[in-house]
């Protein structure tokens, strides 16, 4: 699935002015916890969450993110949006809440990442 069809589906707005909506996607990952993603998202990984502070780009970065989906409509501010076009990470943002984001990126086609208890 690409971008431009996740935007569909969640009904989502472009954060990034220069959004390349042919992202490739076929798995994503949800968390407010940055330990977490850090800990378990695997690169290629469409990241979804409720944080909107900067940390959210370091991680998405570290991580090899291709794009990130800010949830409950909650805009990031511009020094999120500007390290996110630095860093060329197309970001969205839609109304949807995080459980229901994935549930629609679920039914589409999306698939969860495994995590392993260690």
């Amino acid at each position: 699935m690409i971008l431009g069809d996740v935007m569909k589906i969640l009904e989502a707005e472009p954060l990034s002015r220069a959004l390349n909506l042919d992202v490739d996607l076929h798995t994503a990952f949800a968390a407010d916890l940055m330990s977490d993603v850090l800990a378990l998202a695997r690169p290629g990984t469409l990241m979804i969450t409720g944080l909107t502070n900067i940390q959210i780009m370091r991680t998405a970065s570290v991580v090899d993110t291709p794009a990130v989906v800010f949830v409950r409509g909650k805009r990031p501010p511009k020094e999120t949006i500007d390290l996110a076009e630095k860093l060329g990470i197309p970001s969205i943002i839609t109304s949807k809440t995080m459980f229901e984001a994935c549930g629609l990126l679920f039914q589409a086609g999306i698939k969860p990442i495994r995590c392993v208890e260690r």
